[in-house]
């Protein structure tokens, strides 16, 4: 295969990134299989992060997670390198710094943390990009109290695009939360035991982060109340 046409399938990969596993790791498994055009596939990421949806944008940062650990267990850390190089470029594309993001920096506190947590990034990194996007959720003064829609809504101004995206956003986000609660039932007794001993150092940020995933899990259950209720 040619590298014009492995980045035509790379990029048709990332465009139909979605929160299920597999979508990620088809294309993970993909950079890898075609690892001597590394370079190549990492500039297909940074422009589809450069003119795709804002939800396009979020599953593209979630897949760096799944692309640093399938390059890390194929030996192949290029792809975890160049993305710590560009860390903050991807970032400012995920969640711009105008504000029109809003609705993805959420999902970029989340993913910077995982990928610390695995040693992908160092943590002084990650708590430098945590303070450039500090105010970068704030809509109408209030941050981070938007829902989906209202950031959706200050992140473009075309309501039909607009409800349509937000709709999707909800739905990727419930089944990552399903994802999540599938794999906390699912844990045995040893792994009980070591996450009881581990709680032990946890810090602020931990806590912090455990307070958003809160509040979003109490937000959606709003929202699906409401829907069964206007059903």
């Amino acid at each position: 295969m040619d590298p014009f046409e492995v980045r035509m399938r790379f990029n048709s990969q990332l465009q139909h990134l979605n929160a299920s596993v597999t979508s990620a790791q088809k294309a993970a498994v993909w950079a890898i299989k075609y690892r001597e055009w590394d370079e190549d596939l990492h500039s297909c990421i940074l422009e589809n992060l450069e003119r795709n949806s804002l939800n396009n944008r979020a599953n593209i940062f979630y897949f760096f997670e799944t692309l640093c650990d399938v390059a890390s267990a194929a030996n192949h850390i290029e792809f975890v390198r160049m993305m710590e190089r560009d860390i903050l470029r991807i970032v400012d594309l995920v969640a711009p710094e105008d504000g029109s993001g809003a609705a993805n920096v959420k999902v970029v506190r989340k993913v910077l943390r995982n990928l610390a947590g695995k040693k992908y990034l160092q943590q002084q990194t990650v708590d430098e990009l945590e303070e450039c996007i500090k105010d970068r959720d704030n809509i109408g003064g209030v941050g981070g109290t938007a829902s989906p829609e209202e950031a959706m809504r200050h992140s473009n101004g075309n309501v039909r695009v607009e409800k349509r995206q937000a709709e999707q956003r909800i739905e990727e986000d419930r089944e990552r939360h399903k994802r999540l609660r599938e794999g906390i039932w699912a844990v045995n007794e040893d792994e009980f035991d070591k996450t009881w001993v581990d709680a032990a150092d946890l810090n602020q940020d931990d806590y912090r982060t455990a307070m958003e995933e809160e509040a979003e899990r109490k937000q959606y259950a709003g929202l699906h109340r409401t829907e069964l209720l206007s059903a």
